[in-house]
């Protein structure tokens, strides 16, 4: 791996599994010469509104000094994406689903004509050739349970980028099995080619 972008969504910080696997992935991964960008979501993002979206729809040529500057992070993301050749997630699962932190990153890096693009047949994913690492962690839901609404939402975004290529490292009802998950989900750590 020459880049890799690392995003971490959960709220807690050092305590965190979901941060302390993702970190575990990318030494896994990388190598001396592995460039690391590192994001973390937890804190918030702008919300997409209005004037992005116009920005987003005017061509880059044609937008003013305000719309550049509303699509500014959304641009920092997208370009981010762009340059990894893979991504490393640490994902909670917060209320069966994703932490709103992560739902609005997905919100910024979703561009026509950037990441994805219309076609006859449908949406198409620009960003090929990449892979995705996600170390997801749960207090109680069973990562592929009819309550786990994070991990297909997840693949599925992530193939609407383009991305199909996208590992899941679980650790999954942490309050109940304790440490077990959590060496479970390391042994998947370690046993990455």
């Amino acid at each position: 791996m020459n880049h890799i972008l690392h995003i971490d969504a959960s709220a807690r910080g050092k305590p965190s599994v979901s941060r302390q696997l993702s970190n575990e992935i990318v030494q896994k991964i990388s190598s001396d010469q592995t460039q690391v960008t590192y994001r973390d979501v937890s804190q918030g993002l702008s919300f997409v509104d209005e004037q992005m979206i116009g920005a987003y729809y005017t061509q880059k040529a044609e937008r003013s000094a305000e719309q550049h500057q509303s699509i500014a992070l959304s641009d920092t993301i997208v370009e981010e994406l762009m340059a990894a050749d893979a991504v490393v997630i640490g994902m909670p699962i917060y209320n069966f689903s994703m932490p709103a932190g992560f739902k609005t990153w997905s919100d910024l890096a979703a561009r026509v004509g950037e990441t994805f693009k219309y076609t006859e047949n449908g949406p198409v994913g620009l960003l090929e050739a990449k892979k995705a690492y996600v170390a997801v962690t749960s207090g109680g839901t069973e990562v592929g349970s009819e309550i786990d609404f994070l991990t297909p939402w997840l693949r599925h975004f992530l193939g609407f980028i383009g991305i199909y290529d996208v590992e899941i490292v679980q650790a999954e009802a942490i309050n109940r099995n304790g440490d077990k998950a959590i060496n479970q989900a390391r042994a998947s750590i370690a046993s990455i080619q």
